[in-house]
């Protein structure tokens, strides 16, 4: 019975062992399928990348990439920024009607709520998104690194502060803060690219790509694809690199077009039109009667521009002054902000003082009344016509439209320009904008006043447009303000018609010619307030300085180690100094040392001779050649309980010389000779975006030029020696008179050399005479 069921159990086994056998061999093959058809797709998909980088390239990818987001990024903020406007709107005009105390709450709360967060975002989580971020992308494309500017911590804050600053109503921009957050999106897109091209990794490319998002961030702003590479080109770049061209004409083509569809899709506009379309004639836009008046237009905007630039400047320099009243306002952050948008809230309150002013009238409202085509003179005093629309809000019963304009460019001028330095995401394009309009139709209805039935020509009457006006002194003043020229391609693109192509031009160039005399560029006033490593411009009046050669500006104590340095000695220099690197030479004879100091003496005066080569070098590079090196001079955990032997071997293979292998070495850095010109120096810096160069004297290393002495001979070259008496400096250093010294011999050095004879210092040990030192005189 037993054997039975021992029999009946084995089978029941045998079976089940089968099928478990099959049941795996079953799954085994499914595996193998699976696992086929997975290395067959990623194989498609392998082939697919080779075909697009190789047919295409990897420029379109990234191009695309960046010009999508940037669109989705600037639709959302404008669609959120009006629907915040629109509620202050009708809460003030519509639900709160007749309650004057409500409304003005109202009016005052929404704009203090948005401009408080705004500032608190920016100061907690990145306060590198305050301000515009033109000119730090300025000295960034010139070799500067400026940390966490290009962070996506920046770009959070960037884009919610903006999105509150400009859904408050406040007079600032979008066009500057939206420079800044598509350069950081094209850096980061850069770093995410990098892991499957390893050009993107290149520092040379990370310049293309800054640029690249520079004309992204204007094209996509407005709109305007043409005017906005363009004027990116002007305001960022000293020498721009034509490949970069098509890079960015289509990237902001692209951007600005997936833009105007999205706004298409939300109803807010019937088709992809101008952000600010006009309909000007265009069979006779203008007489040359007129181009006077467009001419005094753009020299009044250059002294106009060059006066808001310097008032701006003033109330940056008034904040930073070191008083009670700063120290409290810098330990009170949000009261500064607080109360610029309290006072502008109160003096654009409709029913108060801001009727007078069109204080009613959101940014785009203000643009759109000012460019339409009624001349507001002759309506002033009688029933408005049909379709005037938000332009009504300019012509006030009891107060002359002169006044109304007046009085908005007036208060407008000031509000922009305090506004504008509020520690808030901010730009002033838009603001200034906005001035030049009001300024240009304040000059179109004063011509349509002097000319009430318009210019006769050729027996045909045309009538004056204050509109046409208008645009003219938009495109003057923002470019007086900017010192760029594309305003008045952008002013085109803005408004969808060319007709006053001749004289917005004359306009523009003349406001140019006027501001530049004046004062820098509202972008380079910032630089200078701020005090950025930004390389001025070395412009034709800058005549003297074309004589001076790098050797007398250049730093000639240099800390620099050779192939026999030790341990010790590298030890002591990365101790006693905060570079991130240093030249290395072959020996210690190919170093010129003039002051004959010893390398332990140039360790100790390193830091007090070159401050800035540590401020303007490179980026940071922790490698795995510099950790090893740290760890070799980082103590043991053993502490105290070391036995002398392991001490004495540490102090033993410290005086040993260092193996240079294991060290990385750029085999190339730049270089200069003595004698190069300061120009072609500043060319090199500007072009090559360079930090520091070694200067050389047949092959050694005679000193160092960096970033700041460039930038500080230019704009202060009286810290510096003439440069005629840099060569009698460097042949006579220390004259000792003796007893046997002729007198008369001593005016021939004194007269030729142009030194004078310093007070006696120390006297000789071997006749008693006094040691006497020669200076040069400055």
């Amino acid at each position: 019975m037993v054997g039975k069921h021992l029999t009946s159990y084995q089978q029941k086994k045998r079976s089940y062992s089968n099928c478990r056998g099959e049941q795996l061999g079953s799954t085994l093959v499914l595996l193998e399928s699976f696992l086929t058809f997975y290395l067959f797709l990623t194989d498609c998909i392998a082939r697919v990348q080779r075909f697009l980088v190789t047919r295409l390239g990897e420029d379109w990818i990234f191009l695309v990439l960046l010009g999508i987001t940037m669109a989705l990024v600037s639709w959302t903020m404008d669609y959120a920024s009006a629907k915040s406007l629109q509620g202050v709107i009708y809460s003030i005009l519509f639900k709160l009607r007749g309650n004057i105390p409500l409304q003005y709450l109202a009016w005052v709360s929404y704009p203090l709520m948005f401009i408080i967060f705004s500032s608190l975002i920016c100061h907690l989580v990145a306060p590198q998104a305050i301000g515009s971020g033109i000119p730090e992308l300025k000295t960034i494309l010139r070799g500067v690194v400026l940390k966490e500017y290009l962070t996506l911590r920046a770009f959070l804050a960037k884009v919610i502060g903006l999105t509150a600053a400009l859904g408050s109503g406040m007079p600032v921009g979008k066009e500057g803060p939206f420079v800044h957050i598509a350069s950081i999106c094209a850096a980061v897109l850069s770093r995410f690219m990098s892991f499957f091209s390893g050009a993107y990794r290149n520092p040379y490319c990370y310049t293309d790509i800054l640029t690249v998002g520079c004309a992204v961030g204007v094209g996509c702003c407005f709109g305007t694809p043409l005017g906005g590479v363009l004027f990116s080109i002007e305001v960022t770049s000293t020498y721009f690199a034509v490949r970069n061209y098509w890079r960015g004409y289509f990237a902001a083509t692209f951007s600005a077009f997936i833009f105007r569809v999205l706004s298409v899709f939300n109803k807010d506009a019937v088709t992809i039109t101008a952000l600010f379309r006009t309909n000007f004639r265009m069979d006779f836009p203008f007489d040359l009667q007129e181009l006077p008046a467009f001419a005094l237009i753009g020299i009044s905007c250059g002294f106009l521009g060059a006066f808001f630039v310097w008032l701006n400047r003033q109330v940056v320099l008034f904040m930073r002054r070191p008083n009670a009243m700063t120290r409290f306002l810098i330990k009170y952050r949000l009261i500064f902000p607080a109360t610029v948008t309290l006072v502008i809230a109160t003096l654009t309150f409709p029913p108060g003082f801001g009727q007078f002013m069109a204080g009613e009238l959101m940014p785009r409202e203000c643009i759109n009344s000012l460019f339409d085509n009624f001349t507001w003179t002759k309506i002033y005093g009688s029933p408005p016509p049909v379709g005037l629309g938000h332009s009504t809000a300019w012509l006030h019963p009891d107060v002359s439209v002169f006044v109304v304009l007046l009085l908005f460019f007036f208060m407008k001028f000031w509000m922009s320009a305090v506004a504008t330095t509020m520690p808030i995401p901010s730009g002033a394009f838009m603001p200034v904008f906005i001035l030049g309009a009001a300024f240009g139709r304040m000059v179109g209805e004063i011509m349509a006043t002097l000319f009430p039935h318009g210019i006769v020509f050729d027996g045909i009457l045309y009538r004056i447009i204050p509109g046409g006006y208008a645009v003219i002194g938009a495109a003057a003043l923002t470019g007086a303000v900017t010192h760029t020229v594309s305003t008045a391609v952008i002013c085109f693109e803005l408004t969808g018609q060319i007709s006053h192509i001749l004289p917005m031009m004359v306009a523009v160039i003349l406001a140019n010619i006027v501001a530049q005399g004046l004062q820098p560029s509202l972008y380079d006033s910032i630089i200078q307030v701020k005090k950025l490593p930004y390389l001025p411009e070395l412009g034709f009046g800058h005549t003297r300085l074309y004589n001076i050669v790098v050797e007398d500006i250049m730093v000639r104590k240099v800390t620099f180690i050779s192939s026999q340095s030790t341990y010790r000695e590298v030890k002591h220099l990365l101790d006693s100094s905060s570079l991130k690197s240093i030249p290395l030479v072959d020996s210690k004879g190919k170093r010129v040392d003039n002051d004959g100091h010893s390398l332990q003496e140039q360790n100790l005066c390193e830091k007090n001779s070159w401050e800035s080569f540590a401020f303007v070098d490179e980026e940071e590079e922790e490698g795995k050649e510099k950790v090893k090196l740290r760890r070799f001079f980082m103590p043991s955990s053993f502490g105290p309980f070391l036995m002398p032997e392991i001490r004495a071997w540490e102090e033993a293979e410290m005086d040993l010389a260092m193996e240079m292998d294991e060290i990385r070495v750029d085999p190339s850095p730049f270089q200069l000779v003595e004698r190069t010109s300061l120009q072609k120096t500043h060319t090199l810096f500007s072009l090559l975006g360079l930090s520091h160069a070694y200067v050389t004297s047949i092959g050694k290393l005679v000193g160092v030029v960096a970033l700041k002495e460039v930038r500080l001979f230019i704009s202060q070259p009286q810290f510096f020696p003439p440069p005629a008496l840099t060569a009698s400096l460097q042949r006579i250093r220390f004259l000792v008179l003796h007893k046997c010294y002729n007198n008369n011999s001593l005016k021939s050095p004194h007269k030729a050399s142009g030194v004078q004879i310093q007070k006696p210092e120390t006297v000789c040990r071997t006749c008693g005479f006094q040691k006497v030192s020669f200076i040069l005189v400055s």
